[in-house]
């Protein structure tokens, strides 16, 4: 990022000159005179030159590479990871993968506690931590100790963004304050994930689960007359990650413009909420009368003061089920999601074979089918019974029927699309061998994402204190024997 800034600064200047180095133009002397007679009060409240609008008053050049050729997009910015387990990795990792150069700290001789759980390759870090460390470097450091808190110190001062999700007030007591942070580096940016934002519930430790239970998720998730469920997709962990890596990278461009960092921070609560907000939608529309898309509503069954749970229906307004297919219910995933969507309602009618729902007034029109959903999907999951999930994908998309397989992991793992656009990727790793990961789901043109293998604990301790720090060999040497990047040694017990 410093780079970008110098790049910009370089602009600047040499338009000054160049304007300054232009000579002045000829006057003929009418006009010169009549200039000359100007008041100079009307030249001092003549109108700055408007800036560009990102603020720095230049723009760069546009490159002559070929598009993606021309470094990462995040190329030349620096991230001091503290993160552990999910939430914060996954942001780390999003910023690695756009060319962050992001160095995590940990604990010498334990690391990321992800490394040692769910193993299932003995001796080798887990897949709960590759999976979520892709192009990172691994620094051990004792935080505790004189050495340890100066390779800190330096660090953050060399580095762009501090990354971490440790629980409430952890930073602080590793004495690390936003104002010990700010005094070495006042361009640094500190980025936080925590459970809850400020309130009654700020100081309470938040997993995953908890995350969906209190940001709306669960209460809205599951059948009416069942009890709240959790999502299998992470969206208390990883979705929170993926929101604060967009706070970072804004907190980026702004410092652009004011040349100095800022506190970021996320919770997990606010971030479920914001992914269940639909359900927040049906709350206030509840207070209006019942809400028509809902089964519940065909059924005749009352609603009561909250957002209730709704089983497979359709949060967009369009009425939808999960139906069988062939092979179901002996083949768990052999069911597909389908959306009686109003526009295609004579289609549907069609393919299932009720051509006279067409025009039957009881089935004509949105407002008269809601009654009957029940039995219009009894109808739908009749026809898509005789077909696989794949053969009535492939009837229903000719007509733009809206519907989708439920794929299970082990269809989309051998999902051949998925490889070719990087979305499911193969990744080898020294200790455990070839193994498949997510890649980077946003795609950038000018910026091809790569997945590299993680860390090995404490992979780049030499390379970050050199080439990073600019320590010397024999300063190096004295950190290490000092002990504040290794794990201290166990004590042999008395006979």
């Amino acid at each position: 990022m410093t780079d970008m800034m110098e790049d910009y600064s370089m602009a600047k200047k040499k338009q000054k000159a160049k304007a300054k180095s232009k000579p002045a133009a000829k006057k003929p002397a009418r006009k010169a005179a009549r200039a000359a007679a100007k008041p100079a009060a009307k030249k001092a409240s003549a109108k700055p030159a408007a800036k560009k609008p990102n603020g720095n008053g230049a723009y760069p050049k546009p490159s002559s590479k070929p598009f993606g050729m021309d470094g990462k997009a995040l190329q030349g910015v620096r991230i001091l990871d503290f993160t552990h387990v999910q939430s914060g990795p996954t942001c780390t990792q999003l910023l690695a993968w756009f060319g962050a150069d992001v160095i995590k700290v940990e604990r010498p001789g334990v690391g990321d506690i992800t490394r040692g759980q769910l193993v299932d390759v003995k001796g080798a870090d887990s897949l709960y931590f590759t999976m979520l460390n892709h192009n990172k470097r691994s620094i051990t450091i004792d935080s505790k100790h004189p050495q340890g808190k100066r390779v800190l110190d330096e660090l953050i001062k060399k580095c762009d963004v501090l990354v971490e999700n440790f629980a409430p007030g952890a930073l602080d007591r590793m004495g690390l304050t936003w104002e010990h942070i700010h005094k070495l580096n006042p361009r640094m940016i500190v980025a936080s994930v925590k459970g809850f934002g400020p309130g009654p519930y700020e100081d309470c430790k938040v997993y995953e689960n908890v995350a969906q239970c209190t940001g709306g998720s669960a209460s809205t998730t599951g059948f009416r007359d069942g009890p709240p469920l959790v999502t299998g997709a992470q969206i208390g962990d990883s979705g929170t990650g993926l929101h604060l890596a967009l706070g970072i990278v804004t907190a980026l461009y702004q410092r652009t413009r004011t040349g100095r960092g800022q506190k970021v921070l996320c919770a997990m609560q606010d971030g479920v909420l914001n992914l269940a907000r639909v359900k927040l939608r049906d709350q206030q529309r509840l207070k209006h009368g019942p809400l028509t898309e809902y089964s519940q509503y065909g059924e005749g069954i009352p609603f009561g003061d909250a957002t209730p749970r709704a089983g497979n229906d359709s949060g967009g307004g369009q009425p939808g089920r999960i139906l069988k297919c062939k092979g179901a219910p002996e083949d768990p995933n052999a069911y597909i999601y389908f959306i009686t969507q109003a526009p295609v309602w004579g289609e549907i009618c069609d393919v299932i074979g009720e051509p006279g729902w067409k025009t039957d007034p009881e089935f004509a029109t949105p407002k008269a089918r809601l009654p009957k959903l029940n039995q219009i999907f009894a109808r739908i999951e009749e026809w898509t019974m005789t077909k696989t999930k794949f053969e009535a994908m492939e009837i229903l998309n000719k007509f733009d029927i809206p519907c989708g397989p439920i794929l299970s992991m082990k269809e989309l793992a051998e999902d051949q699309s998925l490889r070719k656009t990087g979305t499911v990727v193969e990744v080898d790793h020294p200790t455990r061998g070839k193994y498949l990961s997510v890649g980077n789901p946003i795609k950038l043109s000018d910026s091809i994402s790569e997945v590299k293998r993680s860390p090995l604990l404490g992979e780049h301790t030499d390379e970050i204190l050199s080439d990073v720090l600019g320590f010397k060999a024999a300063e190096i040497a004295d950190i290490k024997n000092s002990g504040a990047l290794s794990a201290p040694e166990k004590k042999e017990k008395a006979a």
